[in-house]
């Protein structure tokens, strides 16, 4: 099994001097693939209640607002996204939320 890092910016590979680079690496790789597919499903989330809300669909922009902010709330608690930056995008899907209710 090849250990080598590839440097997409250098254009060389760089061997891990150690076991636990190694590990670190393989993490690594392992992490990035786990957030990215978080922060898309976060995303996606996002368009699901904006797509409700523009379409004044209450009860989905609901159901679609609190999966959002279960996904939005683990990925915080899990370090992927920073407490306050979770708040401020729940905050601004709300008072879209709270429109649309006002109607």
């Amino acid at each position: 099994m090849a250990h080598g890092i590839l440097s997409l910016k250098m254009r060389f590979v760089v061997l891990p001097n150690s076991k636990t680079a190694i590990k670190r690496h393989r993490q690594n790789l392992k992490q990035r693939i786990r957030n990215r597919s978080t922060r898309s499903r976060v995303r996606t989330s996002i368009k699901a209640f904006e797509t409700a809300v523009a379409k004044k669909e209450k009860l989905v922009a609901e159901a679609r607002f609190s999966e959002f902010v279960k996904l939005i709330d683990t990925a915080a608690g899990n370090g992927l996204y920073h407490r306050n930056t979770a708040a401020r995008k729940k905050s601004r899907l709300h008072k879209k939320l709270a429109v649309l209710t006002q109607v």
